[in-house]
């Protein structure tokens, strides 16, 4: 009779450390119209993200803390902000990887309004991406079922059809930083989203609205948006060929 033991291998601790936020909080209702910067440290796990820091800081230091975050899977795009100078979503950023026997800086995105801490208004984002008409627009071509399409017509916009409307690449981009009224490389990707899709018919009419002094021709191809969307979408490069679909008139 042979006896079969099963050893079970033993679980490795998932490693902890101490980590240091320093947060630019704004809080207009107690400390005024400036910003101030507010420390937390915190001890944090080796899996923990940026998000769970603070919601940390949040649920067990000051509840006053404010930034939004909803799925809190990179899919929601409600949670992006300035990590050590960068723009990022806080759900899928690693505390390890920042270097955390250092403060880790964390900003509210740049360009727009803050209302409180790491919350900024929406709205002039949502206004740009309202203005391009980011919706399918079919006159005349009624199908009898599905609207068809080749793997090929697919491809030629599939990168764009990515974007989670984080703003990460918007507030990335140093002509939105100093004019406010240009559309921003999100509201330009979600138009090429629709200005190459096969079954779409306002392509001129979204040309036409991105032809203004405050559309495409304000691009200064820094990269700085293609390196900041969190969903590699290679936005430098959708501007480009929204450019030249306004050139040639070939989409």
């Amino acid at each position: 009779m042979t006896a079969t033991a099963t050893e079970t291998a033993p679980v490795a601790e998932v490693p902890t450390f101490d980590v240091t936020l320093r947060i630019r909080r704004f809080t207009p209702e107690t400390h005024g119209a400036e910003p101030y910067w507010q420390e937390f440290t915190l001890q944090a796990h080796g899996t923990d993200r940026v998000l769970d820091a603070l919601h940390k800081a949040k649920w067990e230091v000051d509840g006053s803390l404010s930034f939004r975050r909803s799925c809190a899977h990179g899919i929601c795009g409600s949670d992006a902000m300035r990590i050590n100078g960068r723009n990022r979503l806080a759900c899928k950023t690693l505390l390890k990887d920042l270097n955390p026997d250092k403060p880790i800086t964390i900003e509210p995105i740049k360009g727009l309004p803050v209302v409180k801490d790491l919350i900024v208004d929406m709205e002039p984002f949502y206004a740009s991406y309202r203005e391009i008409m980011p919706f399918l627009v079919s006159e005349g071509r009624t199908p009898t079922k599905e609207r068809l399409q080749s793997p090929e017509e697919r491809e030629r916009f599939d990168d764009t059809t990515k974007c989670i409307l984080c703003a990460a690449c918007t507030s990335s981009c140093p002509v939105f930083w100093t004019d406010g009224q240009y559309f921003g490389p999100a509201a330009i990707v979600n138009a090429h989203r629709f200005i190459f899709d096969s079954r779409d018919d306002a392509a001129p009419q979204r040309l036409e609205i991105l032809n203004d002094r405050e559309g495409v021709w304000r691009c200064r191809t820094v990269f700085n948006c293609t390196e900041a969307c969190p969903r590699g979408i290679e936005v430098t490069k959708a501007i480009q060929e929204v450019k030249r679909a306004m050139i040639t008139r070939s989409y």
